[in-house]
């Protein structure tokens, strides 16, 4: 008999925070909400003059606000058999040079602009850029623009096997973060939850730049097994409905072994985000855990 999966789910609203049922201290990798983060810190240096939004990058025909949104046309390099079969043999990760070759050498997929795609590609570009602009590391942007000012102590980049360990997920042992070339937050499921909240509450962002970064390119309507009854995205940002929940933003995570959902729900009586950690590859478990606990049945 297959033992019931534990999902570690967080809530927190404008009066509090409640964790009902576990205690709170674990540590979970964010996989690809460390874009919602990454987005953050770029539009931070959009406001501070560091980067522009719109204007083509150096050497580039697409913009950051392009890269955000995945309308630049660049591929994606995950589902690339020799990157997949690289990571199952748990090997250390290639150099970033050959990464983006491998990748690139699939072409472009459309002019900037002309249609959406996914791409973890854009997001190693934005990371670039974002390093380039400050003069720090990307641990130090997340550390200044992002946990600092909202005091998230658990928040940080792991990049070496031995700093992934602390994931509470026994699969971290035979996984190298380095194959997530733009980053790979780890952190509570709690700092997971006030990062957004915060955002929203406008603790990160100016108003004007919070609208843009909200702006959401719709995409489809329901998702398969998953809560999803509209779906977009915006810039670093997942965005829609989920059915009575309401809208969403925020953004689902996934890696080899673990999966999460981190959203904020905008429209309920008092507004509030909800954090949900859990093992396997399913990503809709995280996301209908997250909507179960912004909307009881």
């Amino acid at each position: 008999m297959t033992p019931p999966r534990r999902i570690f789910t967080h809530r927190i609203t404008d009066h509090g925070f409640d964790s009902p049922s576990v205690a709170g201290s674990e540590i979970f990798p964010y996989w690809s909400f460390t874009k919602t983060a990454l987005a953050i810190c770029a539009l931070r240096m959009v406001e501070q003059g560091l980067l522009s939004l719109d204007m083509p990058l150096a050497g580039y025909d697409f913009s950051l606000r392009q890269l955000l949104n995945h309308t630049s046309g660049l591929p994606d390099y995950g589902a690339l058999p020799a990157y997949r079969e690289a990571v199952a043999r748990n090997e250390e990760p290639w150099p970033a040079t050959r990464l983006l070759e491998v990748a690139m050498a699939q072409g472009r997929l459309f002019g900037p602009g002309a249609g959406w795609a996914y791409s973890n590609v854009g997001y190693l570009l934005v990371r670039d850029l974002t390093e380039q602009a400050s003069g720090w590391s990307f641990a130090q942007n997340i550390k200044l623009l992002i946990c600092d000012p909202l005091g998230l102590g658990s928040i940080a980049l792991a990049s070496s096997r031995q700093q992934f360990g602390r994931v509470l997920w026994g699969g971290a042992q035979s996984y190298h973060p380095g194959w997530v070339y733009h980053g790979c937050l780890t952190g509570t499921a709690a700092d997971a939850a006030r990062l957004l909240h915060g955002l929203f509450a406008g603790r990160l962002l100016g108003p004007e730049m919070l609208a843009q970064m909200c702006q959401c390119q719709p995409l489809g309507g329901a998702l398969p097994g998953r809560p999803w009854t509209e779906c977009g995205y915006g810039l670093g940002v997942m965005s829609g409905s989920w059915g009575a929940a309401g809208r969403v933003i925020g953004h689902t995570g996934g890696g080899p072994f673990s999966v999460n959902a981190v959203y904020h729900f905008p429209d309920m009586a008092q507004p509030l985000t909800v954090a949900s950690f859990t093992d396997g590859q399913e990503e809709g478990i995280a996301e209908h855990a997250a909507a179960a606990r912004a909307h009881p049945a």
